[in-house]
């Protein structure tokens, strides 16, 4: 039986002789999504061989951030590691043990590359940040930065809006305000607590789990990343044109009132939506409508009471002229 005493926590660097941005690249956040791990081994063996020379600044590879999750084949371990994402003095469950080791080293960095897969079949998608700001909830300078290397990751499909969207929807339900931080701390996972250091980040969602092209959009992310920033020899990548982008923002969270809310189909993220479509029915036989027209995103069809169900989108157009 595998116990957090079996494990240990693995990062491999190199470092250029030339200055550059200092990258860190991370896979299998949640054990069963292992694309990443599989695309930054095919990498490291590359530069190990010769094949590929870091020359400028530095990059880290951490093929397995979860390990405890990757070896029994699963999202968590003990808890979901990308939330709440914070180093505790106390440490109370195996995930609280990663990121007291985990967040140090992000902190270290300048760029975060976070590759991921998801269960459904759908293509794959960045998650970015918000646009610079110097808001409460996560201040921001480096968006431009950002939204270039989104762009250049070799996918066609972006989404921001995440921990603003997840704040409202933490801000409605609550009854305790005095709570509220603590809560909203939920919603950072390893891109949040980077840009938390002054930072960028990005998470790639490479495809559906057992996707055999999954890996290859992860190898291929890491080469255009290493290109992009300089830190191999290599021709930097070309932008996704504008005429194929697909940029979303969310915009708002639905929550299950009842454990008896039900979809009226099976959603999988990036549906379209029309404005008046009939998503749900509650409990009481109340029927849930779209708001507007967009797509649904993270329909979550095992959400509890008083968890998110499900957000919606709507698309960004100035992402595509950014």
């Amino acid at each position: 039986m595998t116990t957090a005493r079996d494990l240990q926590f693995k990062s491999i660097n190199y470092t250029g002789l030339g200055k550059g941005p200092r990258l860190i690249i991370t896979g299998a956040v949640h054990g069963n999504e292992t694309c990443g791990t599989m695309a930054i081994l095919r990498v490291m063996e590359e530069i190990d061989s010769g094949k590929l020379l870091v020359v400028n600044g530095s990059v880290t590879f951490v093929p397995v951030t979860n390990p405890l999750a990757y070896r029994l084949v699963r999202r968590s371990g003990d808890r979901n590691l990308n939330r709440n994402l914070f180093p505790n003095d106390n440490p109370q469950d195996f995930e609280d043990q990663i990121a007291n080791w985990l967040c140090p080293l992000l902190a270290q960095h300048d760029v975060l590359l976070d590759l991921h897969s998801f269960n459904a079949d759908s293509e794959p998608f960045v998650m970015m940040g918000p646009l610079d700001n110097d808001g409460p909830l996560q201040p921001f300078k480096h968006a431009a930065k950002e939204r270039a290397l989104a762009r250049r990751l070799g996918v066609r499909r972006f989404v921001d809006g995440w921990l603003g969207t997840y704040g409202a929807g933490v801000q409605r339900r609550m009854s305790d305000a005095s709570q509220l931080e603590t809560v909203l701390r939920y919603g950072v996972g390893t891109t949040e607590y980077m840009r938390s250091t002054g930072g960028y980040a990005l998470t790639l969602e490479c495809g559906q789990h057992n996707d055999p092209a999954a890996p290859e959009v992860a190898y291929r992310a890491i080469r255009n990343t290493l290109a992009f920033l300089n830190v191999i020899d290599a021709p930097a990548p070309a932008p996704v044109p504008a005429d194929q982008v697909e940029a979303l923002s969310m915009v708002v969270v639905h929550d299950k009132a009842d454990p008896a809310d039900a979809f009226v189909r099976t959603w999988s993220s990036f549906d379209a939506v029309s404005k008046g479509d009939q998503i749900g029915v509650r409990a009481d036989g109340t029927p849930v409508l779209s708001e507007l027209d967009g797509r649904i995103l993270f329909p979550d069809v095992n959400a509890g009471a008083n968890q998110e169900w499900y957000y919606l989108t709507q698309p960004n157009p100035q992402f595509a002229r950014d």
